[in-house]
């Protein structure tokens, strides 16, 4: 028999051997991705959770049924837009009656895909990442992360919440190996970018980044920033705003 592999057999032996032959592959496999994806708003996504907690609210009241106009009455957000935002998961309301609450609940499950579990790795097991292992709602999304990666040698070999903190260096393998597709970032700034690079490199397309970095993903790879910072800045403005408006009146209770 022949001793020769097969050509995508030797380019795979050559990414195994040489990390960063690795890592271009994960972006050619990257580029290839299906770009026919519907496009969905980020506000719009922004949006749909928050209806999703408040028809458990009404559902637990006893209510069956619910239209557009009366999410927005309580929610305080236009009825059209909330029609065109849950058009997105692939429902359509009644004349007259508008949705049937359980139906609607299981078509926004659906859509995210809450009713299935996804696995993800978390990189930094600092103050932040120990709070997101301590998190239990991520349990109602069907999240759940399944190992965490550290290279502090004190924290290695631990576990937090029932998750083993194992050593940096075998995540890209690990990766590969379990098929995960989610990544969570909540390393300091410097290391955020290495670690990105080493998700891709074992084939995770989606990254939670809780660090204090601009970090850049080839083509097919989601990030998705959640900088504290500029959540905390965007807040201080509108309060600014708002006691310069007049509108704003502080109360003292005696």
């Amino acid at each position: 028999m022949s001793s020769e592999k097969p050509e995508g057999d030797q380019a795979s032996t050559e990414a195994d051997e040489n990390p960063g032959a690795r890592f271009k592959t994960a972006k050619r496999r990257c580029k290839k991705m299906n770009k026919q994806i519907v496009h969905v708003p980020e506000p719009t996504l922004r949006r749909l959770p928050l209806y999703y907690h408040y028809l458990k609210t009404v559902l637990a009241t006893g209510r069956e049924a619910i239209s557009c106009t009366h999410i927005g009455n309580d929610l305080n957000l236009d009825p059209p837009q909330i029609r065109k935002d849950l058009a997105y998961t692939g429902i359509r309301g009644m004349p007259k009656v508008g949705y049937q609450i359980e139906t609607l609940l299981r078509s926004l499950e659906d859509f995210f895909g809450w009713n299935r579990i996804d696995e993800a790795f978390l990189v930094g097991v600092g103050n932040i990442g120990k709070a997101l292992l301590k998190y239990e709602g991520f349990k109602r999304y069907g999240f759940k992360i399944v190992a965490a990666f550290d290279k502090d040698p004190t924290i290695v070999g631990k576990s937090f919440c029932d998750v083993k903190v194992l050593p940096i260096e075998k995540l890209p393998n690990l990766c590969a190996r379990m098929k995960i597709k989610i990544g969570v970032i909540a390393t300091s700034e410097n290391a955020a970018q290495e670690v990105a690079d080493q998700m891709i490199e074992g084939g995770i397309r989606g990254i939670w980044n809780f660090a204090p970095a601009a970090i850049k993903v080839p083509e097919g790879v989601i990030i998705q920033n959640e900088n504290l910072a500029a959540g905390f800045a965007v807040l201080s403005k509108k309060l600014q705003l708002l006691m310069q408006s007049g509108k704003f009146r502080q109360e003292v209770v005696k």
